[in-house]
C-alpha cells in the first residue's frame, strides 16, 4: 500500500509538472486512474486536454500488455468505407484470455473528422480508434482516448504555452514530429520520390551545419540525386 502511495504522488508530481496545477476533481480522476490501472505520466499513457484526462493508443496498448492479453482482432467495416472519400471504419475485437468471447468496438475517419495532419491516413486512424474503443470496453476505461476526438487533439500543448512559444525554423531539428508529419502530407500529395526528399533534407541540414546559422537563407549548390540535375537547369532554390 505505501508503494501504491509512492507511485501515485509521483505520477502527480509529473503531471504538474507538465500541466501545472488542476482542480480537485481532475486530481480525484487522476488519482483513480492511477491506482486501477497503474498508467503512467512520463511513457505518455495519459494527456490532460482542456481540464479533462484523456488515455492514448500506447496507454491502452501497454494496459493489454499488462493484463495479458491475449489477441486483438481487426477489420474493415466495409458497408462503411468509400476509399474515393477516405472514409473509412473499422470493427476490433478484443480476446482478454483464450476463453473470452471478445469486446468488440467500432472505429471511423474521414478527412471531416482528423487532425489535418494525417490526411491521407484515415484509414489507420480509423483502426486505431476502433481498437481503442474495444480496449477501453474490455478494461473498463470509462475516459475517452485522445486518438477518438479527431482535430480536437492536434493541439497538444495548453493555449498559454502555445502564446508564449515563438514559430520555430523549420532547418535542422527544430522541427519536431510536426514537421515530419507534415512533410509526410506533402510527398503524398503530390506524389513525391521520398527518398530523394530525406536526402534533399539531410543536405539541408549538412549545409546548416557547416554554415553555423540555421536560421539563414542560402544558395543550394549541388542537392543530391535527381533534384540537383533538376536544380542546375532552373532558379536557385533557398531553404525556408
Amino acid at each position: 500500500m505505501r508503494q501504491k502511495s509512492k507511485f501515485v504522488l509521483g505520477e502527480i508530481r509529473t503531471a504538474r509538472a507538465l500541466w501545472g496545477d488542476f482542480s480537485s476533481l481532475a486530481l480525484r480522476g487522476l488519482t483513480d486512474l492511477l491506482c486501477t490501472n497503474h498508467f503512467c505520466i512520463a511513457a505518455g499513457d495519459l494527456l490532460y486536454l482542456e481540464s479533462r484526462w484523456y488515455v492514448t493508443h500506447a496507454g491502452l496498448l501497454r494496459l493489454a500488455l499488462r493484463n495479458r492479453c491475449v489477441g486483438i482482432d481487426t477489420k474493415p467495416v466495409r458497408a462503411y468505407c468509400n476509399p474515393d472519400c477516405s472514409k473509412w471504419a473499422f470493427k476490433a475485437t478484443v480476446y482478454k484470455s483464450p476463453k473470452c468471447r471478445g469486446f468488440v468496438g467500432h472505429g471511423d475517419a474521414d478527412p471531416s473528422n482528423v487532425s489535418p495532419l494525417v490526411h491521407g491516413a484515415e484509414m489507420r486512424v480509423a483502426e486505431t480508434r476502433a481498437v481503442n474503443r474495444a480496449l477501453r470496453k474490455a478494461y473498463g476505461i470509462g475516459i475517452c482516448s485522445v486518438e477518438e476526438i479527431g482535430s480536437f487533439a492536434e493541439p497538444l500543448t495548453s493555449s498559454r504555452e502555445s502564446k508564449k512559444l515563438p514559430p520555430q525554423p523549420v532547418n535542422g531539428n527544430y522541427g519536431g514530429p510536426k514537421i515530419r508529419d507534415r512533410l509526410c502530407q506533402i510527398i503524398r500529395q503530390h506524389q513525391l520520390d521520398a527518398t530523394l526528399v530525406k536526402s534533399y533534407a539531410r543536405f539541408l541540414r549538412h549545409q546548416d551545419a557547416a554554415r553555423g546559422d540555421p536560421r539563414a537563407g542560402r544558395t543550394l549548390r549541388h542537392p543530391p540525386g535527381r533534384l540537383g540535375r533538376e536544380r542546375q537547369e532552373g532558379p536557385a532554390l533557398s531553404a525556408q
